[in-house]
């Protein structure tokens, strides 16, 4: 695996070392021993899927509340979706800021991301499965979140959603400091 850090403190792009022959190929997508080796020390405990059904679904921005933060690593395991990572730890020198990745099923690349930074994404194809390996076990009534159109973010989204759950649209507007 490479790792390439971001702008974002924490928050990497992980590739695949891939190994062809005439069958296709052989990855490894996580090893505990190159994560720590790269600066990254992460250790899942849990793995999720997203199925999204429909290009430009729009699932976010999620985190966990303290002290149930979890850090978590995400890859496209079919299709391609626009991942965005929001920086909102406090004392952080990137506070408020964002990167995005296009990650797809291809390129097989994954966004390593530290608690306390929200996450989300758009699909860009029909039929897109995200999967996340996550360092906690989800705890209920920790969720929180931002809208995905916040301004005092300004995320820049390559299109405009075509399906986006009811919740995801009342997470609130994060407080513009002054």
């Amino acid at each position: 695996m490479k790792f390439a850090p971001t702008e974002l403190p924490g928050v990497a792009r992980v590739s695949l070392d891939r190994f062809a022959d005439s069958r296709g190929f052989f990855a490894r997508l996580y090893d505990p021993e190159e994560f720590a080796a790269a600066g990254f020390p992460f250790a899942p405990v849990q793995t999720s899927l997203s199925r999204n059904d429909v290009a430009f679904t729009l699932r976010g921005m999620h985190l966990q509340a303290p002290p149930h933060e979890e850090a978590k690593l995400v890859r496209v395991v079919r299709g391609a979706a626009y991942d965005v990572v929001v920086d909102l730890r406090r004392g952080s020198p990137t506070y408020k800021r964002w990167i995005a990745a296009t990650l797809s099923a291809d390129s097989g690349e994954a966004l390593l991301i530290p608690a306390g930074c929200a996450h989300g994404f758009l699909t860009l194809e029909d039929a897109t499965d995200v999967l996340y390996q996550i360092d906690q076990a989800y705890v209920p009534g920790h969720a929180r979140g931002l809208r995905y159109d916040d301004p005092a973010i300004g995320i820049v989204w390559p299109a405009a959603p075509r399906v986006i759950a009811p919740a995801d649209l009342a997470w609130p507007a994060l407080e513009i400091e002054r």
